[in-house]
């Protein structure tokens, strides 16, 4: 039995089928069976299929007497269907490479679900492809599973059969069959939501929908459009007599109006003698269907379903037709407006560079407008007790301004103080780029502070990444290295990593990073009150999931089950999870006072005070908790695919700062069994700690303050000694747990042994 039986059905593709059947047998995921159903092409589909089950006994070749078109075509797919999973695929669409691997990890990982849903692509004619728009309703947030009413944003998604693989004995059970006609996808797709216990989504694009110049079914003028209306009759018989389902008739009502009033205005479909007939039969549908509701709607698609209940299909295409003449105007002059503003701003900019530069300002950022925090927020604040008469800026979005001290300005993006910063302050300070426009004047002092130490591949080594790198302007990342006048260094590796792959006239302040002073200069008072404001026991033993970005996704990766590990290891134990900033929204839902979500809290220097270890996989915030001397576990399960996509500067297993996890339950038996604290573990930290953390002695930003803003060059604090540091110890783990069974941990002779610093970069 094959895990997947994919059903494509084929009538008149034969210039696409070719491809498509190869997009299946190609996939890196070979448990599967495909079945190709010719139905009745006259063209050569039949041909192609037999020639392909010649050459791969994964075909299975289903050839129909007569065309029954594409609904039932597949109901012969699925009657010769023998996989765990349904997955539909149309003869002229292609899967995406590694798609079926992805959908069957996902379907492991949410513990085979009814339905998973995933993403597609519309690849165009011209060769652009286009991701699907409403994909933020895919993400991969919150439980695992789910049904509709948990998430019912999924019916703003396409109601296709082939964005969906679902599970056959469910399909079975159920006695779901495509119906004939065109929209045969409505009648199968939303009784197979609302029927489903569990949901999943893959945020990933696993199909590549073509869209073809001509030949396209739905785009052919034809009264067989007429058939949504059978179909919407079929979902809402499968409702009668279903009173669990009563709760998604003002749903339906909605959706089945705004696909009528798609087709009536899409230009092409309905020849132009059956448009009032259409909307006439849209207003029968109107009368038997409506039922009381009380959602609120917006005013324009108000007022269309108004006008379909009275079928006043003149008025209707009359008021179309103007919606879309406004719409173009807008279109058109939405771009001018911007530009005239753009423009204004832009002169002002112009005219502030002819002023004077303040000495006495400095304007900060970080993290492409977000809150006061990171190595420039540690800066600012010891800036503003060290340096007499400074006036400090900080520039970030509105939503983040609560987070910028009372004592300095704050500034919104884009605005004429935006600019007026730019241009007259002294001294720029900045943990990624400033806008692409800026003019660096002579007298302006530019402080590039990075944040993390590069553990990942990054500026000029991305080019041999594409996956990582996307669009990125390789000629304006070096002109804009070319403003630094400073970049800031945690170690020696930092160091050599910047230097090479930002090469610029800069110079290199190798005396660690400010963010982590807080780390060492904190007591345990500071610690105690950090843990009561997150709401943490005082003798809770706290784990921080921190994962990092995942530059081949857009929402953050959740391999690891929090709730799981909390029923494992009991209830001392507390649950932080943090994602990373390049992703909106929470890692996880809080289900309990043990699992805290953390991703909105501004300060992540807090959240490493407040707990007793950090998990996290490739972040570079394990650098920066190590400053703690306390346990750190990696978890490196997709470790392979992580270093293809976005490559790594040395082997992290090889060189871990503590236990490394490759599985899930390598990580919970790491932390059962106390070895994510015990000496072998201690011993991995500590050499991890030599090498990364020599700098950080909680009074990096007084010597960064001294030389840049006091031109201190020399006689700046001596850094402590690593020995003679005294981090704030945990609050909650203070007792020993027993060391039991072993877990596998990289051999000593391969983490404890150091190279020569100028070896660790190559």
């Amino acid at each position: 039995m094959p895990r997947f039986s994919v059903i494509v059905p084929a009538y008149k593709v034969q210039a696409f089928l070719p491809e498509a059947l190869d997009s299946v047998l190609r996939q890196s995921y070979t448990d599967l069976e495909l079945i190709a159903v010719d139905d009745c092409s006259p063209d050569a589909c039949g041909d192609l299929i037999d020639a392909c089950a010649a050459t791969d006994a994964r075909v299975v070749p289903v050839h129909l007497g007569e065309n029954v078109g594409l609904g039932r075509a597949r109901n012969a797919g699925i009657d010769r269907a023998t996989g765990d999973y349904l997955v539909f695929l149309d003869g002229d669409d292609t899967l995406a490479p590694g798609a079926l691997q992805a959908v069957a990890d996902r379907l492991k990982e949410t513990g085979t679900p009814d339905v998973l849903i995933y993403d597609y692509a519309r690849a165009y004619w011209t060769g652009e492809r286009v991701r699907n728009r409403l994909a933020h309703h895919l993400t991969e947030d919150g439980p695992a599973t789910f049904s509709l009413a948990d998430r019912p944003g999924l019916l703003n998604v396409l109601m296709v059969a082939w964005n969906k693989t679902l599970r056959r004995d469910f399909v079975e059970r159920h006695g779901f069959r495509f119906p004939p006609g065109y929209y045969e996808d409505t009648p199968w797709t939303y009784p197979a939501l609302l029927a489903a216990d569990s949901i999943a989504t893959l945020d990933r694009v696993c199909v590549h929908y073509r869209q073809r110049r001509q030949g396209n079914i739905l785009g052919t003028t034809s009264r067989r459009h007429f058939d949504i209306f059978d179909q919407y009759e079929r979902v809402f018989t499968y409702l009668e007599g279903r009173q669990d389902l009563e709760r998604w008739r003002p749903v339906l009502f909605r959706r089945m109006l705004d696909h009528y009033c798609a087709v009536f205005t899409t230009r092409g479909r309905l020849p132009r003698d059956s448009r009032s007939r259409f909307l006439r039969r849209a207003r029968a549908h109107h009368r038997r269907y409506r039922v009381p509701d009380s959602s609120r709607v917006p005013a324009r698609t108000r007022l269309r379903h108004v006008l379909v209940r009275f079928g006043c299909h003149r008025t209707y295409r009359t008021l179309s037709f103007a919606q879309r003449i406004r719409n173009r105007l807008v279109r058109r002059s939405g771009p001018l407006l911007r530009k005239l503003h753009g423009a204004a701003l832009q002169l002002h900019y112009r005219t502030q560079l002819l002023l004077p530069v303040r000495a006495d300002r400095a304007v900060f950022s970080a993290y492409w407008g977000r809150g006061h925090g990171c190595n420039p927020g540690a800066i600012e604040e010891k800036a503003r007790e060290l340096v007499p008469g400074l006036r400090t800026a900080w520039i970030a979005d509105p939503e983040h301004h609560h987070t910028v001290p009372t004592a300095t300005r704050r500034i919104t993006p884009g605005t004429a103080a935006y600019w007026t910063a730019l241009a007259r302050s002294k001294y720029l300070v900045n943990n990624v780029n400033f806008d692409r426009r800026l003019k660096k004047r002579r007298g302006q002092i530019l402080v590039q502070t990075q944040h993390g130490t590069p553990l990942k591949k990054m500026g000029l080594d991305l080019q041999e990444r594409p996956a990582a790198a996307r669009s990125t302007d390789f000629a304006s990342l070096l002109a804009s290295a070319d403003d630094w006048d400073y970049v800031l260094s945690a170690n020696r590796h930092s160091t050599l990593v910047w230097e090479r792959v930002f090469p610029a006239g800069y110079t290199t302040l190798e005396y660690g990073y400010p963010r982590n002073d807080r780390l060492l200069q904190a007591s345990p008072v500071d610690v105690a009150r950090l843990r009561e404001s997150l709401g943490i026991r005082p003798d809770s033993i706290v784990l921080l999931y921190a994962p990092t970005h995942r530059d081949y996704r857009t929402s953050p990766p959740a391999p690891l089950d929090p709730e799981r590990l909390l029923r494992t290891l009991g209830p001392r134990f507390t649950v932080l999870t943090r994602a990373h900033h390049a992703y909106r929204g929470p890692l996880c839902e809080e289900t309990s006072a043990r699992l805290i979500d953390v991703s909105g809290h501004p300060r992540v220097e807090s959240l490493c005070l407040a707990s007793d270890a950090l998990v996290t996989d490739y972040s570079s915030l394990m650098f920066d908790y190590a400053n703690l001397d306390r346990p750190v576990v990696v978890y490196a399960d997709d470790w392979d695919v992580y270093e293809a996509a976005r490559g790594t500067y040395f082997d992290l297993r090889e060189f871990p700062p503590g236990a490394v996890a490759r599985s899930e339950d390598e990580l919970i038996d790491i932390f059962a069994t106390g070895h994510w604290r015990g000496s072998r573990a201690a011993e991995l930290r500590s050499a991890f700690r030599a090498r990364f953390c020599g700098l950080d002695d909680g009074r990096a930003a007084e010597r960064v303050v001294r030389h840049v803003f006091l031109g201190q060059a020399g006689g700046l604090p001596s850094v402590v000694p690593l020995e003679d540091r005294r981090p704030v110890p945990t609050a909650g783990a203070s007792e020993r747990l027993p060391e039991q069974t072993p877990v596998q941990l990289p051999a000593p002779e391969k983490t404890v042994q150091l190279l020569p610093t100028e070896h660790w970069t190559h």
